[in-house]
């Protein structure tokens, strides 16, 4: 079982520490306690925590995709040439940037502020994971 200290906790939901100790005390995070005495929570609850309060805007567009990773935010930047734009999307916590050409760019009205939808469909996705190697 993975251990995360309270402060760590509350960085990964955007939230205060005395929210995570609030609610290990309601019943929301069940209390544990580190390798140190400190109080802590279970990594895997917290993942479904997270997931579980994890809100994005609905998605505007009313297609239907293969694609199952999108991710509706608000233009943040962009950078044009006479060729290729850099669009960024502030989505929730994550910031998403896409490059396109100019021309798409122009076609779909992107304006600073708009609301867009980032579609990702990778064939790669690389996972880190700050414990080691992961045993396969």
């Amino acid at each position: 079982m993975t251990k995360i200290r309270v402060a760590e906790a509350a960085r990964f939901l955007g939230v205060s520490d005395d929210t995570i100790r609030r609610w290990t005390e309601n019943g929301n995070l069940s209390p544990l306690k580190d390798d140190s005495g400190r109080l802590a929570v279970d990594g895997l609850e917290l993942a479904r925590l997270a997931r579980d309060q994890a809100q994005l805007p609905d998605d505007p567009s009313s297609t239907t995709s293969s694609a199952r990773n999108r991710f509706v935010g608000l233009v943040t930047g962009i950078t044009m040439d006479t060729v290729m734009a850099q669009v960024e999307l502030q989505c929730g916590p994550f910031r998403v940037v896409s490059l396109m050409s100019s021309e798409a760019a122009r076609e779909m009205n992107l304006e600073l502020g708009s609301v867009a939808t980032a579609v990702v469909k990778a064939t790669t996705v690389i996972i880190e994971s700050p414990q080691g190697k992961i045993g396969i």
